[in-house]
C-alpha cells in the first residue's frame, strides 16, 4: 500500500521544507499525479502479462490442433512449460483452458492476436519471444507439418513479422532444437546422440542469425544484437510474464553458448 502513496509523502515532505504549508500541498499534489502515473504503468505491465499468458497458451492450442491431431509431444510440451513457469493452480487452470479455447474451430485468432500486439505496445522484442515459444511447440515433435507452416505465415504477419523474417525464427528454433536435444553443454545427448563439431557449429551461426562467412565482428555484433533481443530483466520490463523469466533466461544461455562455440571454432579472444 506504501508504494502507491510514496510519491504524495515524499512531495508533500519536500515540499514542506521547502515551501512550509503552501509547498507542502504543492508537492502533495504533484506527489499524487507521479503516483497516478506509475500506477497506470504498473496497470499496463500486469494487463500484457495477462495478455502474454492467454494469447500464449490459445495460440499454442490453435497451432497444434491445426494439423488435424493434437499430438502427445505437443500435450507434453505445453505442460512443461506450464511447470517450468511454476504457475499457481489457478493460472494453470487458466492456461488449460486457454489451450482448449485455441483447438476451438470458431476461435478467434485475428482478434486475439491484435489485442495481444496491442498490449505489448508492439514491442518487437516480446513479439519475437512470443513466436519462439510458439515454434518450440511446432517442433515438439520433431518436424513442422504445411499447415502448420500456413498457420504460422498468419501468425507472424499479424504480429508484423515478414515472411523472411519468419524463416530466420524458424531456423533458429530448429538450431535451438538440436541444441536442447544434443544436450546445452555440448556433450552427449538425447537418446545418446553425440553431435559433430560441424553441426553444433552450424547451430551456432544459426542461433546468432549471422552467415557463417561473416567476419569476426559482424559475428560479434551479432551476438551481442541478441542478447539484447533476449536479455530476460529487458524483456520483463517490457511486459514478458515473469513467470517465463526462466525461458528467457535459458534462451540467453543458448545465445551464449552459441557464441562460446564459434568464438572456439576461430580462435577469438
Amino acid at each position: 500500500m506504501l508504494s502507491h502513496i510514496k510519491g504524495k509523502i515524499i512531495g508533500f515532505l519536500f515540499g514542506l521544507l521547502i515551501g512550509n504549508i503552501p509547498g507542502a500541498l504543492l508537492g502533495l499534489w504533484l506527489g499524487h499525479l507521479v503516483d497516478k502515473k506509475l500506477a497506470g504503468a504498473w496497470g499496463f505491465v500486469k494487463d500484457a502479462q495477462q495478455e502474454f499468458l492467454y494469447a500464449t497458451f490459445s495460440t499454442m492450442g490453435h497451432l497444434a490442433k491445426s494439423s488435424g491431431r493434437v499430438t502427445s509431444e505437443e500435450i507434453r510440451l505445453a505442460e512443461q512449460l506450464m511447470i517450468q513457469m511454476r504457475l499457481r493452480p489457478e493460472q494453470k487452470a487458466e492456461a488449460q483452458q486457454a489451450f482448449r479455447d485455441g483447438k476451438e474451430s470458431d476461435f478467434p485468432l485475428t482478434e486475439t492476436l491484435r489485442r495481444f500486439r496491442s498490449r505489448t505496445r508492439d514491442s518487437r522484442n516480446l513479439l519475437r519471444f512470443f513466436m519462439e515459444v510458439q515454434l518450440q511447440l511446432v517442433f515438439a515433435d520433431g518436424e513442422l507439418h504445411p499447415a502448420e507452416r500456413r498457420l504460422l505465415h498468419t501468425i507472424a504477419s499479424e504480429l508484423g513479422f515478414s515472411a523472411q523474417e519468419l524463416e530466420q525464427l524458424l531456423a533458429f528454433a530448429e538450431a535451438q532444437m538440436h541444441m536442447y536435444r544434443q544436450g546445452r553443454a555440448g556433450g552427449q545427448g538425447a537418446g545418446g546422440f553425440t553431435p559433430s563439431s560441424q553441426d553444433r557449429l552450424r547451430d551456432a551461426y544459426r542461433i546468432l542469425e549471422v552467415d557463417e562467412n561473416a567476419d569476426d565482428a559482424t559475428v560479434k555484433r551479432a551476438y551481442r544484437r541478441q542478447m539484447s533481443k533476449h536479455h530476460p530483466d529487458k524483456l520483463v520490463a517490457q511486459g514478458l510474464p515473469k513467470e517465463m523469466m526462466e525461458m528467457a533466461k535459458e534462451k540467453a544461455q543458448d545465445i551464449q553458448q552459441a557464441w562460446e562455440t564459434i568464438k572456439a571454432a576461430r580462435n577469438i579472444r
